[in-house]
């Protein structure tokens, strides 16, 4: 059983904060039984930053709350501490283990059970591709919870 599962994308403030909000806000609609704790981080970010202001309203529209989300850099600690590390990209798969090898196991791309290789960053990008990102994000994330909860 999974107690404590960290989301992980570039930055921590568009992709892996969505998914993080996303798994927060269907856990607690599934009513599980085993409450797991969700949290993202960045292998590049830099701490502090808010999120994305369009995907943070697009989660709204969704009624997820985002909360005051701040950025926070990838470290060892936050893998170590994490029984399952999920990853938007399948190339960050290979950057979680090279900072703690010992997390080889545990690191899975968000998309694993559809095949799907990337969640493509849409930051920066137009409305459209933030939206693209979102639907795909909780359709993963939904994915996800009926294989964890």
């Amino acid at each position: 059983m999974f107690a404590n599962v960290l989301i992980v994308c570039h930055a921590n403030v568009c992709r892996s904060p969505a998914a993080e909000m996303l798994f927060k806000a269907r856990q607690a609609a599934q009513a599980s039984s085993v409450p797991i704790a969700f949290h993202s981080a960045g292998i590049r970010a830099m701490n502090g930053h808010g999120m994305d202001p369009v995907m943070r309203r697009l989660l709204a529209e969704r009624g997820v709350a985002s909360g005051s989300h701040h950025s926070r850099r990838l470290d060892r600690q936050l893998v170590r501490s994490a029984d399952l590390v999920l990853v938007s990209e399948r190339a960050q798969v290979s950057e979680v283990e090279a900072l703690d090898p010992a997390s080889r196991g545990k690191v899975f791309p968000l998309g694993k059970w559809d095949d799907l290789p990337d969640v493509a960053d849409p930051h920066g990008g137009e409305e459209s591709a933030y939206r693209e990102s979102l639907v795909l994000i909780e359709h993963l994330v939904m994915g996800w919870l009926k294989k964890i909860c």
